[in-house]
């Protein structure tokens, strides 16, 4: 087994005290530190915002009695065997004893399990790592062996949203959830360079600087640690936090039970022995925003204004404390609106920007394709790429994989899990009249099939004849539909828009769903039907992605009433690019959006020049249907 990495002393850490700003992002870490029953934090931000370095620089602080001051990072290309464990079936059918290979989840026990990039976590790591959340244990099963391990960690993880959100199994997992930023303050800004450069030029010695401040914190946290226990939660503020999370729609109870934990960790923190409602504030603040989100469309976070309004919902279902009123000057610390920017994803500045680049390339704009469009609840048909890939792990087409059923055993190889009986067979028949004794060459390897994430790519005809209303109010759901379904099958996906004189590559290949929904809502709609330019486009989008990632297959969705009118011999050009685009082996789609009593069925003459399946557009929102492999 490849020897695992793990944050040491040595060589040395940047300082956790010595990093500029991040100051809720500090303290979410030291309060699941000091409670590590909140659940840990998720921490959301660009690159180049300390992200790393400041969990990285934890581990030396919460080294106590019951904690070993241990990071250990988990790798998102992480095979299953070095995250959980494995047995040695050779020890194990040899001299009949089970021999385990502890796995990351068990050397991050009393300590703190760091995933970068967490989002982009395989589906069949997220499971193990839910599981051994929820019950602090690891077990591994091999061929009827069994082993648990004890698993008890305190999880972080970064990631950008940019690369697609997590898993709502495992978002509800994260006990706090921070967004970080880069700092706009110039002094705050040169102080970081400042203090990096001294860093690189001598690590031990920026370390010694700040070791008299890293002791005093440790110890504190230490003190709060063990005082946590004794912190009293007073009924009145149970019924504080149970009308906030009313208030805020928040789903099941798992967020009444982490906000009060949060507040018992913060009033511990600041030496006080009874949690009050400055304890409440903080906790709501970093433990709610990630709990509101509805579906992966939903905007995340919590702005002062609903801050201030869930607190004053808390108060209202805590009652009265004194004959005093409450304090309702929106001037005091807390209160009025915050006055800062444009919340992040504020479509605002991407319209602008998107208007000005369609203004110079396109005709003039016709109606918006979707000003804010959201799931309807229908599901759509299941698409899928037929045969067997070797593709990232996801929930869309069939794949070799190292999860799933067992289909044969294939020789040995490493990597691949053990095929038991297959491996007993191949020792009897090599040594019949003998008790049967297990050699490397008996050993034959587990072939299972799984499944994976492809790469959809969806070309969307925006043309004036697909603008009517009700047909388009019927394209931009379906669209939403199938973006929201590629999201839940772990998709990267990317949207050609077709209109006007040219085609349009509105969103490239992503795994941020909600990005895609933003920009496409944000296109215009009108103009002539360029379907060539949309086809061709989308086959080079195909090709760029199959150099950079050969392993994840394509699936072309078209979205079309098949007319073909911009450009001379646009009927003809289009079904020589649909021609194209079968030759390069690339499986399609082409989902008919004609509607109407009188049909001139052009997409089927296209879907035929594809060698796509044609489906209308009642029948691509038919439930639980799949396609059949051809």
């Amino acid at each position: 087994m490849t020897e695992i990495s793990e944050q040491t002393p040595v060589p040395v850490r940047y300082p956790f005290s010595a990093v500029v700003g991040q100051d809720r992002l500090k303290l979410a870490l030291i309060l699941s530190a000091i409670s590590p029953g909140i659940g840990g934090v998720l921490i959301r931000g660009e690159k180049g915002t300390a992200k790393s370095t400041i969990v990285r620089g934890l581990g030396p602080l919460i080294g106590g009695d019951d904690r070993s001051g241990r990071v250990v990072e988990l790798p998102i290309g992480a095979t299953e065997d070095r995250v959980i464990g494995s047995l040695d079936l050779t020890s194990v059918l040899r001299d009949g004893r089970a021999e385990f290979t502890p796995g990351l989840l068990a050397r991050a026990h009393r300590g703190v399990l760091y995933i970068d990039e967490v989002n982009l976590l395989a589906d069949h790591l997220v499971d193990v790592l839910l599981d051994a959340a929820a019950s602090g244990r690891v077990t591994i099963e091999r061929d009827g062996v069994s082993h648990t391990q004890a698993a008890d960690f305190v999880l972080v993880g970064t990631m950008n949203p940019e690369e697609g959100e997590l898993r709502p199994q495992l978002l509800d997992r994260f006990g706090l959830a921070v967004d970080v930023a880069a700092g706009k303050d110039l002094d705050e800004r040169v102080e970081v360079v400042r203090r990096r450069m001294a860093f690189d030029a001598d690590p031990a010695g920026f370390a010694a600087e700040h070791l008299a401040i890293e002791h005093e914190l440790a110890q504190r946290i230490d003190e709060a640690r063990r005082a946590v226990g004794g912190v009293e939660v007073p009924t009145r503020e149970l019924r504080r936090i149970a009308g906030i999370c009313a208030h805020l729609d928040v789903d099941g109870l798992r967020g009444d039970i982490v906000v009060a934990r949060t507040a018992a960790a913060h009033a511990a923190w600041r030496g006080a022995t009874t949690v009050s409602e400055e304890d409440v504030r903080a906790a709501v603040e970093l433990a709610l925003p990630h709990r509101r989100r509805r579906n992966p469309f939903d905007e995340s976070g919590l702005s002062t204004d609903q801050l201030d309004d869930a607190m004053s919902a808390g108060q209202d279902a805590a009652g009265p404390e004194s004959p005093e009123p409450p304090d309702d000057d929106p001037t005091s610390p807390g209160g009025g609106p915050d006055g800062g920017a444009p919340a992040p994803g504020d479509p605002s500045e991407t319209s602008e920007a998107q208007s000005d680049s369609e203004t110079q390339s396109q005709p003039a704009p016709g109606p918006a394709f979707g000003a804010a469009p959201r799931p309807t609840g229908r599901r759509v048909r299941a698409l899928r790429v037929s045969g067997v890939g070797d593709g990232d792990p996801g929930r869309r087409s069939k794949a070799r994989s190292r999860r799933g059923h067992t289909i044969h055993a294939v020789d040995f190889e490493d990597g691949r899990p053990v095929h038991l009986f297959a491996t007993v067979l191949a020792a009897a028949g090599r040594a019949p009249q003998s008790s049967v004794r297990i050699a490397a060459p008996d050993l034959r390897s587990a072939e299972r099939i799984g499944q994976e994430a492809n790469l959809v790519v969806f070309v969307v005809d925006l043309s004036g004849s697909m603008t009517a209303r009700r047909r388009l109010t019927a394209v931009a759901e379906l669209c939403v539909e199938m973006l929201r379904d590629s999201y839940t099958r772990r998709d990267r996906v990317a949207v050609v828009v077709a209109r006007g004189g040219s085609a349009t590559l509105a969103v490239p290949p992503t795994k941020s769903v909600d990005i895609a929904v933003r920009r496409l809502a944000e296109i215009r709609t009108g103009g002539r039907t360029p379907l060539a330019e949309g086809l061709t486009l989308a086959g080079d989008v195909v090709e760029r992605c199959r150099r950079t990632e050969p392993n994840r297959r394509p699936l072309l969705v078209v979205l079309t009433d098949g007319r073909a009118t911009s450009g001379r011999d646009a009927p003809a050009r289009a079904r020589l690019a649909a021609s194209v685009i079968r030759r390069r082996g690339i499986e399609s789609v082409v989902v008919d959006c004609e509607q109407g009593m009188v049909r001139l069925g052009l997409a089927a003459d296209l879907a035929g020049h594809l060698g796509a399946e044609l489906l209308t557009m009642d029948e691509l929102s038919a439930t639980a249907l799949t396609r059949g492999a051809a």
